[in-house]
């Protein structure tokens, strides 16, 4: 059976992939590749694609993926943090941009209506290039990504209105108060299942399924959740992208989120390229180079209006001149959005087919220059900052320095030189409350259900995800770690962990617990640094315990040990004779034993007098080697030194003798 549209795919990521090659040499972003790919395989270049429609689809799934990430690293929390950024930033950068292209369209001679349309489409920006870029320079909860963010949600929003307010403005609507009022009806009881959701009925959905320990039943639950909000906020009049990240939004609540992540950026990275292919196909090439003059000046004025109305916004907001330039370099693009609004302004008779072309090219030249502008984007503001400007203008910028955003800040907890504890079974478990008591920042990382329940139940640090999820150990920040400690059972599991980990630091110290001899020198050679084998460390740990009982020299058990580890347990892993090692000394005198004795009963005849008193030695046969009393070490020991009620004292001598003289003073 042939399916069209598998040919399709076949070509535009085929070509794709071969553009991308050629590209990343040069150290080109892959979305400039995609455009390209889709300017190429488009209907106007060589007409490659002969399931459009499909594509488009494809695309349309891409930007729910990419919602449902930003919604699930967001977080209600993280919204709330920022809602005047979104209310009143995002009404500033719209209502001023739409003002702006109204007024400059009108002196090029359009018509008001069509004006205003444009102002709604160039007050847009680009929600799926932006968050994507800031996403991957770890951005998004920066001063200008929590801006940029809260602008472009308000701009997600602010295009259900719009779609509505387009027949108005072609004069083809009526009775739009009804159809607006009854709109927000349907919006305002989206949000209260949403919270209801987000509060009472995910959360448990979602532990119900991690209890089950399996994986494709986890990733089918959250892309199902996903589809459905967004299918019920389209079915309301709503985007699908913006459910979507409403979607996200209630999954941030949940305890899995991260792992919720991990799971569906595969499936984002491949539908978001569909997307940018899709735009590069709507570009007609023979009247972008019949105009291309034309469109460079447009180009340029769109930018410049935008990135003006942005800046006056960020400034409006309070924010330091930093936040403003690198904002402002961020979103002077025309967005995705503006592409689905302009097939209605089309279909409406608000765009005549060649300020269409017009428009498409600004857009798409925009999007172009969007990687190169927000990957320079530091090193242009410091330029700015550091460029000769009047002494006043100087001023009034420290002067804003000094002066705080509207929002209250909303950040991550940053990790730093801190221990990453992989796997909290019993090992986990006591690493981390030794590094609690000796308070050295730790954060524990576990996959098993009933270990993370136990995590949270003991008030850990703990996130529910894999560890060998590159995703998973970049949001603990793994590169900052100092020590990482692996502790779970899975070998294969636990190389994987130590190589990925290897990509992010060389420098972290890296311990790993195995169960058998044999995976030492696999795991050294992956990278890590220390590997102890769970049951040959609690031999040593018992013969240890038996030298101490022959009295063995301290640094002699400590060098027996070292030797067995050095060589990598090989004496625990021999069945043939070893030859006798002169180092232990054994002090194995017959009928004779050291013992520590806790005096509890006040015995006249010992307790309150001296030894030569009491006449321990000769009464009952035993010598006194030490005493502690409270926290204190009594070790010069006399015939004038006294026994009291409450000491431990260390004695030698016949074990019958040692039972008789405890048997006085535990009575």
């Amino acid at each position: 059976m042939e399916i069209p549209i598998l040919q399709d795919i076949v070509v535009i990521l085929g070509l794709s992939v071969l553009i991308i090659l050629v590209i990343q040499k040069i150290k080109i972003p892959s979305i400039l590749g995609f455009l390209l790919a889709g300017i190429i395989a488009g209907p106007h270049a060589f007409n490659l694609i002969s399931n459009s429609h499909e594509v488009e689809l494809l695309s349309e799934i891409g930007i729910i993926f990419l919602l449902f990430v930003i919604g699930i690293e967001l977080s209600l929390k993280g919204l709330a943090a920022i809602k005047n950024t979104i209310f009143i930033g995002g009404g500033l950068q719209v209502g001023g941009t739409i003002l702006f292209t109204t007024l400059a369209s009108q002196l090029l001679g359009l018509p008001l209506n069509t004006s205003i349309f444009l102002g709604f489409l160039f007050s847009l920006s680009s929600t799926a290039i932006v968050l994507k870029l800031f996403q991957q320079r770890g951005e998004l909860t920066s001063p200008h990504g929590r801006i940029s963010i809260g602008i472009l949600i308000f701009q997600d929003i602010v295009v259900v209105p719009m779609m509505l307010l387009t027949p108005i403005l072609a004069g083809k609507a009526d009775n739009i108060l009804m159809t607006i009022g009854i709109l927000i009806g349907k919006i305002a009881l989206v949000l209260v299942v949403i919270l209801l959701l987000a509060r009472y009925v995910v959360p448990k959905v979602l532990g119900w399924v991690v209890k089950t320990k399996n994986q494709e039943l986890f990733i089918l639950t959250v892309v199902v959740f996903c589809f459905a909000i967004a299918w019920l906020t389209s079915s309301v009049g709503l985007s699908l992208a913006l459910g979507a990240f409403f979607a996200g939004l209630i999954i941030s609540e949940s305890d899995y989120s991260h792992q919720a992540t991990a799971n569906v950026l595969p499936f984002r990275e491949i539908f978001i390229s569909f997307f940018f292919i899709s735009v590069g196909t709507l570009l007609d090439l023979g009247f972008f180079f019949d105009n291309v003059g034309y469109i460079l000046l447009l180009v340029l004025g769109v930018v410049l209006l935008k990135m003006l109305v942005i800046g006056i916004t960020v400034l409006i907001l309070k924010y330091k001149p930093r936040t403003v330039f690198i904002t402002l370099f961020s979103l002077f693009q025309v967005g995705e959005f503006s592409l689905l609004l302009s097939g209605v302004g089309l279909d409406n008779g608000l765009l005549p087919e060649n300020i269409y072309q017009y428009f498409l090219a600004i857009s798409i030249l925009s999007m172009a220059l969007t990687p190169f502008l927000i990957m320079n984007s530091s090193k242009l503001t410091y330029a700015i900052l550091k460029a000769p400007i009047p002494s006043a203008v100087r001023h009034r910028l420290s002067n804003i320095k000094k002066t705080t955003n509207t929002d209250e800040q909303y950040s991550e907890e940053n990790l730093s030189d801190h221990i990453v504890i992989i796997g909290y079974g019993t090992n986990g478990e006591n690493i981390a409350k030794a590094a609690r008591s000796a308070d050295i920042p730790y954060v524990v990382v576990d996959i098993d259900p009933d270990s993370f329940e136990n995590a949270k139940k003991n008030k850990e640090p703990v996130v529910f995800g894999d560890a060998t999820n590159s995703l998973i150990l970049k949001h603990i920040h793994i590169q900052e770690a100092r020590v990482v400690v692996i502790a779970i059972s899975d070998a294969a599991a636990t190389k994987k962990i130590i190589s990925t980990i290897r990509l992010f630091t060389q420098t972290a110290f890296i311990i790993v617990r195995t169960r058998q001899v044999k995976e030492i020198e696999e795991n050294l050679r992956v990278g890590a640094d220390e590997v102890i084998p769970a049951d040959f460390e609690t031999s040593i740990e018992i013969f240890t315990r038996v030298l101490k009982k022959y009295l063995v020299p301290y640094d002699e058990i400590v060098e027996f040990t070292s030797s067995i580890r050095s060589a990598d347990y090989e004496m625990l892993t021999r069945l043939k004779d070893k030859p006798h090692n002169p180092a232990l000394h054994h002090l194995n005198i017959p009928n004779k034993e050291i013992a520590t004795l806790s005096v509890q009963y006040k015995n006249k005849n010992i307790v309150g007098k001296s030894l030569e008193e009491s006449g321990i030695a000769k009464n009952y046969g035993v010598t006194v080697l030490a005493i502690k009393r409270d926290t204190q070490y009594l070790t010069e020991i006399t015939p004038q030194t006294k026994i009291k009620r409450g000491d431990l004292i260390y004695v030698f001598g016949n074990p019958s003798n040692i039972n008789h003289l405890n048997s006085l003073l535990t009575v």
